[in-house]
């Protein structure tokens, strides 16, 4: 990797290694992950990334801040989105199906996952609630319902089964099975349509 420039500031430097880190720990997770691998990626030497970060504990629990937040930012933009339910949920799983939200998304499942994790990471897992991001999505899903969009039914287990559809899309690497979700949306919906 290139090594980046010195005049780079403190703050571009911190970003480039929580990116690099962003990508190792979703590829090799956090007990597979060193931060020899995380300089390297960020394309600086290993002594540089002390000077910016303790260890990766720190970058790990500081990653799955970011992303419980981002997480909390595309709720509260979802319900800010002027157009009709179905569009409102549309930008929305685009958003999930992004690249940059899957590492996140893999960031996440190792923090509930792991036995072992960082105390700040644990806090912040604890102090996020997947039930919340379902709860804050209803009142969306009913309003589709009443204008004849959404099917009818219970609309929590319905969102249930759309989220269990999206985080399973996410786990998969659709280039190895030649898949793009984004192109699948349309598709994707139907399972709330009528």
């Amino acid at each position: 990797m290139p090594r980046i420039e010195k005049t780079q500031s403190e703050q571009e430097r911190k970003d480039q290694i929580k990116k690099a880190a962003l990508k190792i720990f979703a590829e090799k997770g956090l007990v597979g992950t060193k931060m020899s691998m995380i300089a390297e990626e960020a394309g600086i030497s290993q002594g540089l990334s002390y000077r910016y970060f303790a260890s990766k504990d720190e970058i790990f629990a500081l990653l799955v801040e970011e992303a419980i937040e981002e997480s909390r930012k595309a709720i509260r933009d979802i319900a800010m989105f002027s157009g009709s339910p179905l569009e409102q949920i549309k930008a929305f799983t685009l958003q999930m199906l992004d690249e940059n939200h899957k590492l996140y998304f893999l960031l996440v499942q190792q923090a509930l996952t792991l036995e072992v994790v960082p105390s700040k990471a644990r806090e912040a897992i604890e102090r996020y609630s997947p039930q919340e991001t379902i709860e804050q999505i209803i009142p969306i899903f009913i309003r589709g319902q009443q204008e004849g969009v959404f099917s009818e039914g219970d609309a929590y287990k319905q969102l249930i089964l759309y989220f269990s559809v999206i985080n399973g899309l996410i786990l998969q690497d659709a280039k190895v099975i030649g898949m793009d979700w984004i192109q699948e949306v349309d598709r994707l919906l139907n399972i709330l349509t009528k």
